[in-house]
């Protein structure tokens, strides 16, 4: 299909779908109005029941935890597709010289870069940790610390480039690391109903509101997730930039 006829088709479906979007938009309540009880009974709920003041994290870790473990599993099989596509003969016949575009040549990264990223690594990888052990407090949780953890191992390619980074991110390693996370979730199930009770009920003592260790058995399956998504992430980036090796003279590609 040619540009222009790709951008009007574009144009098109915007303009068949711009009706549907002004009329949502239109009758869509005030801001704090919302007309479905959910919401309130979360709120009113949790803090007593689950000692936490993050209802997101008392939701997807307690109130619908099933749904979050079938989310955690759908993550793990995009994951391991992913690396089945991609991972081929991952190092074998690759050189450690990234391919070039248009024949330019890969400039090493400066001075600058590289203390910006050794000085960046350590600070967002404690700011991921912050995010995950602060689940059950303030917004953030398994997900999105585990998303920050992984993503910030991105810096050690930025900053020490290919070598550095092939050396210190190992894939067995982080294969190991996620498939951990899965686990600890799957146990946090399967624990309380050793003891008589149901899947994923919440049988850990509280704790105190508004304390670090509080919100029982959210704090298990909260920790899996964050293993799950950072060694998820840190081998899709691994497997991308793997993608970026040039072949060796006399490889076919």
């Amino acid at each position: 299909m040619k540009a222009n006829a790709r951008l009007i088709l574009a144009v098109t479906g915007a303009l068949a779908l711009l009706p549907g979007m002004v009329a949502v938009i239109i009758h869509m309540p005030a801001f704090g109005r919302h007309p479905l009880p959910y919401g309130d009974a979360i709120n009113r709920g949790a803090p007593v029941e689950r000692h936490v003041t993050n209802m997101v994290t008392a939701v997807n870790f307690d109130y619908r935890s099933f749904d979050t473990i079938g989310e955690e599993f759908l993550l793990l099989a995009a994951v391991t597709g992913t690396l089945v596509l991609l991972r081929g003969r991952r190092g074998e016949g690759v050189s450690d010289a990234a391919a070039r575009a248009d024949s330019r040549p890969i400039r090493p990264p400066s001075e600058a870069v590289a203390l910006t990223c050794r000085v960046c690594v350590p600070l967002i990888l404690l700011f991921g940790i912050y995010v995950v052990l602060h689940a059950q407090l303030t917004p953030g949780g398994g997900f999105q610390g585990g998303a920050i953890i992984g993503s910030g191992t991105l810096l050690l390619y930025l900053g020490e480039r290919y070598r550095v980074w092939k050396r210190l991110i190992h894939p067995t390693v982080f294969d190991g690391v996620e498939a951990v996370g899965a686990l600890i979730f799957v146990f946090a199930g399967l624990a309380p109903m050793a003891a008589g009770a149901k899947f994923l009920e919440n049988t850990l003592p509280l704790g105190e509101m508004r304390a670090l260790i509080s919100g029982g058995l959210i704090l298990v399956a909260n920790a899996g997730v964050a293993l799950a998504v950072a060694g998820g992430f840190t081998l899709l980036f691994l497997e991308f930039l793997e993608e970026t090796r040039a072949m060796k003279p006399g490889e076919d590609p």
